[in-house]
């Protein structure tokens, strides 16, 4: 288990009120490759690995998502919260504000809904990590697509310090890989 503290692991703050980086940040808080899919995926697999080594990584990785979808939300709502319904209008978030309001609801920068359908378990411990592997490569690319997408300053350090998680996750994940590939390659004598 893990303690929750009241801060965020990395300070989301925006500059201005850029409504159109808003709606395109909603791709990391309930697209397919977003913060809440990684959390749950690796939060589901964890129970067939192999070794209490992946076990504690998919855990520790699955958690750190979740805050992750916490600083997305956090940015998203700083955007949003002063905005007058005819911004969110202007900005194609209209049909969130109609159905939402001001709320943050989980769905993609499209206004598709999140979908369990996103996330896969198959209790094959290498296919999992292999799947992992490339949402963690996905996200990455995402967050560029989105630091190239704003000019303001604040999202984009928010973003930079996420994209450096996600090959920080990369890195844990191959690793991971290799020590469930060994375990699994040994030797078994009787």
């Amino acid at each position: 288990m893990w303690i929750y503290e009241k801060k965020l692991q990395y300070p989301a703050w925006v500059e201005s009120c850029d409504l159109r980086i808003a709606k395109l940040l909603f791709a990391q808080y309930g697209g397919p490759d977003s913060e809440l899919s990684a959390g749950l995926r690796y939060l589901s697999q964890r129970y067939n690995m192999p070794i209490p080594e992946a076990k504690a990584v998919l855990t520790d990785i699955g958690t750190e998502e979740l805050a992750h979808w916490e600083i997305i939300g956090t940015l998203i709502y700083k955007i949003i919260e002063r905005a007058t319904p005819k911004q969110l209008e202007e900005a194609s978030l209209g049909a969130h504000y109609v159905q939402h309001g001001r709320d943050l609801y989980p769905h993609d920068a499209s206004g598709v809904p999140w979908t369990a359908a996103y996330i896969q378990a198959i209790e094959d411990p290498i296919a999992n990590l292999h799947e992992d592997l490339a949402a963690e490569e996905k996200a990455r690319t995402t967050y560029e697509h989105l630091i190239q997408s704003t000019n303001d300053r604040g999202v984009i350090e928010t973003l930079s310090f996420l994209r450096e998680r996600e090959v920080v996750h990369f890195q844990r994940f191959g690793e991971t890989l290799r020590l469930v590939q060994e375990y699994l390659d040994r030797k078994m004598y009787y």
